[in-house]
């Protein structure tokens, strides 16, 4: 079985928001694969998605203020300012952690990790709903 299709998520503000169970909801098909894949690629250059912690919110939190460090605003030497402020970090932030995740499925389920969650990391003030390709294979 091969399946494509893309999905929208709701409109978060920054930060590093889990949304694993929102995208379960969208994709009833996971459940009729015994084993394979799921392949998920955000749509967009000032946001990102990443694997991480699912139980305990100040890690959303902390991951948060760590890239405002590494990728702060109005740094002097950026020339792509047009945007606002938040714009060149938020590129920097989605090359650091990636456009897209692999995850097994085995048996209808996402075999991540217990403690593993998918992250939606929005980079933007004032962002707008963002757009997954999710493709989803296997038998």
């Amino acid at each position: 079985m091969w399946l494509q299709k893309e999905m929208s998520l709701k409109v978060k503000k920054r930060g590093f928001h889990l949304i694993t169970d929102e995208i379960l909801q969208q994709l009833p098909e996971i459940e009729q694969l015994k084993v394979g894949l799921l392949h998920l690629f955000i749509k967009h250059t000032s946001a990102s998605i990443t694997l991480n912690e699912n139980a305990d919110p100040t890690v959303r939190q902390d991951l948060e203020r760590h890239f405002n460090v590494l990728a702060p605003e109005n740094a002097p030497y950026y020339e792509h300012i047009f945007e606002g402020a938040d714009d060149m970090p938020a590129h920097i932030k989605s090359t650091l952690i990636g456009s897209n995740q692999s995850i097994p499925v085995t048996n209808g389920l996402l075999n991540m990790g217990i403690w593993q969650g998918i992250y939606l990391c929005e980079h933007r003030d004032y962002a707008t709903a963002r757009t997954l390709v999710v493709t989803l294979n296997g038998e």
